[in-house]
């Protein structure tokens, strides 16, 4: 059993953010069933290459983006512009727990698939919706987008070199941050809700907005704003209140040290040869260090091209400070730790047996994560679901599917 066998979770929504809380909610073991549109399913499904590959290695029309973020779900394609469609969903919400949707603020109202409607059929249902905006304030009606939140938020703000420097500007993160904390914040905040139902006996609205979560994760960037009075600027690599606490170049490539406190800055010292450098009274607190920045960098990084990369976290490793190389994601994927963690899990597709995908982080002694199938094919339990949930008959079925309010298994 997982931690949430036994909730049942109805999945309208699309691309990453809701994606990703119900993949997370899957793996904890509830039921999520996906509902997709008939004939093209999730965005994601077209976003690639690169695309799965099959038993003997030929490439599938299932995009290797959707794989990512929809295991363990119920596939039922399902045409939510049909009258009869969003009868079929209001007949399966009487026996959800959960509904996540990420349409544009009150668009599931003309189809009386809005919370205000759901909650009068079924007022035990936590009603999840996510959007860029939230459902309130000037900007709600708006679509929003992981990138364009990124940079509004204020996170672009600061990733990236300074301007003055080569390759200086604005970044964005290499994942789509803000949509993937919005999905874990989701989880949470869906966890919380039934919870509550526990003591109320019935659900509520969950507002999620992709602004709300970017603004809320800047953290110390944007404490240190309201302390000082001053925007943080971008450091690239380094960090805005710790010193030395970023990316250095040793002889043959890039390594991360992470010094978080003067003990640890001692025994950096120590081990790379230089330890008058701690008692040196520019550098002997964090603080000072701080003040005194490009001092003590330049000086590091100096002394940092003597050596290989290998070579420095050989000798400062032992020693207790944080340090490490810069991996690719393929040299990542490959770390014995990460291989130890089980982050790498077979989920057997009808495609391939052997398919492999990244696993949950999530460790739970009584109610591990279980991985029951991987990321469903469009439309791969459309029967299954009604039959089961609504005891639709064959024949009751093909008409639906004549008519295009369901779609075909893999029908793209």
């Amino acid at each position: 059993m997982g931690a949430l066998t036994g909730y049942r979770v109805l999945d309208l929504s699309r691309v990453l953010a809701g994606p990703w809380c119900g993949q997370t909610l899957a793996d904890l073991g509830a039921e999520v069933i996906k509902i997709e549109r008939p004939g093209a399913g999730d965005d994601t499904r077209g976003w690639g290459p690169p695309w799965m590959k099959g038993q003997n290695d030929e490439i599938t029309n299932e995009a290797s983006y959707y794989q990512s973020t929809n295991r363990g779900k119920l596939s039922v394609a399902l045409n939510l512009a049909s009258a009869e469609g969003q009868e079929l969903v209001r007949a399966l919400v009487a026996s959800c727990d959960v509904l996540i949707e990420n349409y544009k603020a009150g668009s599931l109202a003309k189809y009386g698939l809005d919370y205000a409607s759901l909650s009068q059929l079924n007022p035990r249902l936590v009603y999840c919706s996510v959007t860029g905006f939230g459902q309130t304030g000037p900007r709600a009606a708006e679509p929003g987008y992981d990138f364009i939140i990124q940079g509004i938020g204020g996170l672009m703000s600061i990733t990236g070199e300074r301007d003055d420097l080569p390759g200086g500007g604005p970044q964005k993160v290499g994942v789509a941050f803000s949509d993937l904390m919005t999905g874990l914040y989701s989880t949470v905040a869906i966890q919380a809700a039934l919870l509550s139902r526990e003591k109320t006996g019935v659900g509520q609205h969950v507002d999620m907005a992709l602004l709300d979560v970017q603004v809320a994760t800047l953290c110390n960037q944007s404490q240190n704003y309201l302390a000082s009075g001053k925007s943080p600027g971008r450091y690239g690599n380094a960090h805005a209140n710790i010193v030395p606490y970023q990316v250095f170049r040793a002889s043959d490539q890039d390594f991360v040290i992470a010094c978080g406190n003067d003990s640890q800055f001692v025994a950096l010292c120590e081990a790379i040869g230089l330890a008058d450098l701690s008692s040196d009274p520019r550098f002997a607190r964090n603080a000072d260090r701080v003040t005194n920045r490009e001092a003590i960098i330049e000086i590091l990084a100096r002394h940092f091209l003597a050596a290989t990369a290998d070579e420095w976290v050989r000798r400062i490793h032992p020693q207790g400070v944080p340090i490490g190389v810069i991996n690719s994601i393929a040299q990542a994927l490959d770390e014995p730790q990460v291989k130890a963690r089980n982050m790498l899990v077979n989920i057997p597709h009808p495609l391939k047996a052997d398919f492999v995908t990244v696993g949950s982080p999530i460790k739970l002694s009584g109610t591990p994560v279980e991985y029951l199938r991987p990321a469903p094919m469009l439309g791969e339990h459309t029967d299954e679901v009604l039959k089961r949930q609504l005891g639709l008959d064959d024949e009751r079925l093909a008409e639906l599917k004549a008519r295009g309010v369901i779609g075909q298994l893999g029908e793209r």
